[in-house]
């Protein structure tokens, strides 16, 4: 196993434990108005915690839930509600897919210009030989990859 791959492995075991985050869907009007409320704390309470103005709050809370908030903002008002304030990513499938699926497109996209130029020399290969051919290029450029993987589209 290369180094690539074993980086790839212990990422991907750490990240597995976030995949039931995939499912939870953040409040319609922002966590920050969920958690306040569900604590009972009004904005006038949890701005003075913040020492910033109720207005001001009320602006972040506003624009929570569209992303424009700063995550130093968010960490902060986490911190005052006794939460911690957790940001990162949480892969759709496996890292080991995601390479394999662009592994997979790139091999493709080489076979098909290598095919176009056998065919045209009259030395085409058949459907199986070319599934094949086109498994063993993912196989190796999953285990290798090139520094121009994520190059092509």
């Amino acid at each position: 196993m290369n180094k690539k791959e074993l980086i790839r492995e212990q990422l991907e075991s750490s990240l597995l434990r976030l995949h039931p985050l995939l499912s939870v869907s953040a409040p319609s009007k922002g966590w920050i108005r969920a958690i306040r409320s569900a604590l009972g704390m009004s904005t006038r309470q949890l701005a003075s915690r913040l020492a910033i103005t109720q207005q001001a709050l009320s602006r972040i809370e506003q624009a929570e839930p569209s992303g424009a908030v700063t995550v130093k903002t968010l960490r902060r008002i986490a911190d005052s509600l006794d939460c911690v304030f957790v940001c990162g990513f949480v892969p759709r499938s496996t890292l080991e897919d995601t390479v394999r699926r662009q592994a997979l497109r790139v091999a493709a996209k080489r076979l098909g210009q290598a095919s176009h130029s056998m065919a045209l020399e009259a030395q085409a290969l058949g459907q199986e030989e070319n599934q094949k051919i086109l498994n063993n290029m993912v196989d190796e450029i999953v285990k290798a990859p090139p520094s121009n993987l994520w190059n092509e589209a």
